[in-house]
């Protein structure tokens, strides 16, 4: 059926004007995946609301005509949870970008989902505020994302994931309906609905603004650059810095691909090239909190017989190191077309187990992998570089993370930290959570959303036919 005689179309185009409803095959080829290239689908068309009430008219509109909807912040996702099925639509909400308003004295600001992560940090800094949640993409991912993934990053392992930094959510459901989920004071009672929206993968409802909880600029940040012959013995320092009680702010491993990579790209930060894995430690709070911490961490570290020890005190030295660790997926990319970026999690005690592993498929499938992780949260990032116009590889880095997650849940992790179940992991939910368990969660879905207009079961085992219709190998779906 052609655009012209879909009625729903017409109606949104009068709305939110032509240029907001993209339609044209250019216009819809970035939106076909999000940054996990292995999925792919068009779109029946993409709308940019303006706002709340543009929001819930699209999806009240959309509700009425039986189409499946999808919302996406910057598309930054790492697991194909932004796509839709074919003749479906994707609701952007890139345009909803004000911070509407800051409260420095209750520490919390309230801002629309389109707001870039980094951001809303900078517009707080001159109250000596920020926003704790890093991911490494910060830079150009958006709240409202960040939300529907439960996004986490470098900080999580001592201030915790999004779910942790957000209060109140005014949200749009499947039927146009406006609800505010959550509250504003510490003492609300009732169902915890904000908790159940972080991590939805946009399958509950549409994020048209956040009220997030903001935190007070540490008073002195210290930061620890440790390099080891192996990864095993990086993962052996981490072990000993929490068996040993202490909590920096950040525990980060980057392995000799990843170290050779960075030092290739624009993002050099001097990183030792001869190290098997470097671990970077951060430290922050109050001056003499900060100064006995990092003396306990940089006298554990010393223990382990680094290959070299570094203490960045200086801002310019952590900013670049951090510009290392940050830009590492960016300096990934240039080694082949295309990059499936895993997430998986371990309890720390199986850093070690997890990553052997990894080189066991490494040699299996031949293709290169580098690794960088949150140590502190047992939280696993393989990147596998690859050529996704040959289906045959394809094929094989699309089982070789399914062994990884299989072998993550083997050691009693899970099969996400902080990148979501999207299409990449469903067919392996069944291996975490019971029958019931699944049972209980499509029912929540199905009580928002009876029809399964939005985001259509994602985060929920599809039925292989429904799956199929996502997957790309070597140039088209399936």
């Amino acid at each position: 059926m052609s655009g012209a005689s879909l009625p729903w179309l017409a109606a949104l185009r009068q709305r939110l004007g032509t240029r907001h409803v993209l339609t044209s095959p250019a216009e819809l080829l970035s939106y076909e995946s999000d940054a996990l290239t292995l999925f792919r689908c068009k779109p029946a068309a993409v709308v940019l609301p303006a706002n709340a009430e543009e929001v819930a008219f699209t999806m009240a509109l959309l509700h009425e005509h039986g189409v499946v909807c999808t919302p996406r912040g910057a598309g930054t996702g790492l697991s194909g949870g932004a796509l839709v099925p074919e003749g479906g639509v994707i609701l952007s909400t890139t345009r909803m970008q004000a911070i509407v308003e800051i409260d420095g004295e209750e520490r919390r600001a309230y801002v629309e989902p389109g707001v870039v992560n980094a951001k809303l940090s900078s517009a707080v800094a001159h109250l000596g505020l920020r926003y704790a949640p890093d991911p490494a993409s910060q830079s150009v991912c958006t709240l409202g994302g960040n939300v529907a993934e439960n996004a986490g990053g470098p900080m999580c392992f001592l201030h915790g994931t999004t779910s942790q930094h957000v209060l109140a959510a005014d949200v749009v459901l499947a039927d146009g309906t406006r609800q505010r989920w959550g509250h504003l004071c510490a003492d609300g009672h009732g169902p915890d609905l904000r908790g159940l929206l972080c991590g939805s993968e946009g399958s509950l409802a549409v994020v048209v603004g956040l009220w997030l909880r903001l935190m007070p600029v540490p008073e002195r940040v210290t930061t620890m650059l440790a390099a080891f012959p192996s990864v095993t013995a990086a993962c052996a320092a981490v072990s000993g810095i929490v068996a040993a009680g202490l909590r920096p702010v950040a525990l980060e491993v980057m392995d000799q691909r990843a170290i050779e990579a960075v030092e290739n790209s624009v993002y050099r930060s001097g990183l030792p090239r001869e190290a098997g894995a470097v671990l970077l430690v951060e430290c922050e709070g109050h001056e003499q909190q900060v100064v006995q911490e990092s003396a306990a961490v940089e006298a554990m570290l010393r223990a382990k017989n680094p290959l070299q020890l570094e203490r960045g005190d200086d801002p310019a030295r952590r900013i670049a190191l951090w510009k290392g660790r940050k830009g590492a997926g960016g300096a990934l990319g240039r080694l082949a077309p295309d990059s499936y970026v895993m997430d998986g999690v371990v309890p720390r005690s199986q850093l070690a187990a997890i990553m052997e592993f990894v080189e066991e498929v490494e040699e299996e499938v031949g293709l290169p992998v580098a690794n960088l992780f949150h140590a502190g949260d047992g939280n696993i990032h393989p990147h596998f570089a690859y050529d996704g116009r040959d289906p045959e590889q394809a094929a094989k880095v699309e089982r070789a993370g399914a062994q990884i997650l299989e072998k993550c849940l083997e050691l009693g992790g899970s099969l996400s930290g902080e990148h979501g179940i999207g299409l990449e992991k469903q067919h392996l939910l069944d291996r975490q959570f019971s029958a019931d368990t699944l049972r209980v969660m499509h029912q929540v879905g199905q009580w928002l959303d009876p029809h399964d207009c939005l985001n259509p079961r994602k985060g929920l085992p599809l039925g292989r036919g429904c799956a199929e219709a996502f997957h790309r190998h070597g140039g088209g779906a399936v």
